[in-house]
């Protein structure tokens, strides 16, 4: 539960690409995420919504007829995904690798140390599968 004070119904990250079809793919077939909502032309931007279907939160990623930055500021620009078990993460890893996806090696030697891997989605941004939960 959100706390009383922000009282928030759903929060959404959002990012521009100028590869909107290959970052959907990334979050879509390869991480597993789904498809929640797409548009197009709206003032100009086209976007898709990636999440899991009934949760308050979720990925948005637009581009813009006229261009969008798409490429990460740092490699500490991360999206961390945190897994019930090892066993689990590997799967979403080996399906990565199917794409051709590799881990690289990530920046802070936090992630690595505590078994965490981090692959590049085709901006550059990072996505760390940590295999078990922090708290």
């Amino acid at each position: 539960m959100w706390p009383e004070s922000l009282p928030v119904a759903q929060v959404r990250i959002a990012r521009p690409t100028d590869q909107l079809d290959e970052v959907v793919r990334f979050y879509v077939e390869g991480l597993g995420l789904r498809e929640l909502y797409r548009f197009e032309n709206h003032g100009g931007y086209d976007g898709v919504m990636v999440g899991l279907p009934g949760t308050g939160y979720h990925l948005e990623f637009t581009t813009h007829v006229d261009g969008s930055p798409g490429t990460a500021p740092s490699a500490e620009n991360l999206l961390v995904l945190y897994f019930t078990d090892a066993a689990r993460m590997s799967e979403v890893a080996r399906r990565l690798a199917e794409f051709g996806v590799e881990p690289v090696e990530a920046e802070n030697p936090y992630w690595t140390a505590n078994g965490g891997l981090t692959f590049p989605d085709p901006d550059g941004w990072g996505v760390v599968l940590m295999p078990r939960t922090v708290f």
